[in-house]
């Protein structure tokens, strides 16, 4: 797919799985994304895109008829205004049967509906989420983009990056960096977080995604990693000042 640059219609290689965990079993719900504080705004608009209802009464869900389960995301949060004072917390994830109401257990859940819907969560999570992105919270995403990261450097010949867990560690010649896999967030080695405005722009037609729905956080990533990994070229004052005044530091 890399090498003759084949794209899907939609994600279906290189999908995020998500399987219910240890500690879910036998549940009635899912806690996994519980706590993480989103955007009502942007949570309403990236699910709608995914298919999900927003009710006043029922807040977010999704409705799979043929299957009869719907599943619902519990918030204390008003999702048609924006949140004044604190942003609502993500509380749990429920599934139930659409012609009994009755809850059912994660277990009982099909295997690719489960999947589908803590992908979905895990979107809201890292894209709505307030502050910025949650680096821990997706893991398959992570996943996804570290196995994009090395195929890409095998197109590009880039023989200076390296993957390790969660990060990408960049061997310029200004500098070394660590660009995370889930915020995207970048620190020079040593050093503080180098502020680095979303650059895809500058690399378009260099960056290939086998996805046609593929997300801007994934594009981003690859366009730092390809800016940080020839970084003689960086023509940026702000980025190259950072870059400077902590050499000089040391």
């Amino acid at each position: 797919m890399f090498e003759h640059k084949i794209k899907q219609p939609f994600k279906q290689v290189l999908r995020e799985l998500y399987v219910i965990n240890e500690d879910e079993k036998g549940q009635k719900r899912s806690l996994r994304y519980a706590g993480h504080q989103v955007n009502p705004s942007q949570t309403v608009a990236l699910l709608k895109t995914r298919g999900w209802q927003i009710s006043y009464d029922e807040g977010p869900r999704k409705v799979y008829y043929k299957e009869n389960i719907v599943a619902s995301l519990y918030a204390q949060a008003d999702w048609f205004t924006p949140a004044e004072i604190e942003a609502p917390a993500i509380e749990g994830v429920y599934f139930y049967n659409r012609l009994t109401g009755k809850s059912i257990v994660l277990d009982d859940i099909p295997a690719a509906i489960f999947s589908e819907i803590m992908r979905d969560i895990d979107l809201v999570v890292s894209v709505a989420h307030v502050g910025g992105v949650d680096p821990e919270a997706s893991h398959s995403t992570v996943e996804m983009r570290s196995v994009i990261v090395e195929e890409l450097t095998k197109l590009l010949k880039l023989t200076n990056v390296e993957v390790k867990k969660q990060h990408v560690l960049i061997e310029g010649k200004l500098a070394s960096y660590s660009l995370h896999l889930g915020s995207g967030v970048v620190h020079q080695m040593g050093g503080s977080m180098i502020p680095i405005i979303a650059v895809q722009a500058q690399h378009r037609g260099r960056i290939f995604l086998p996805m046609v729905d593929d997300d801007p956080r994934t594009a981003e990533i690859m366009s730092k990693l390809i800016l940080l990994s020839e970084d003689t070229k960086i023509k940026d004052p702000a980025i190259l000042g950072h870059i400077r005044s902590y050499e000089q530091q040391r």
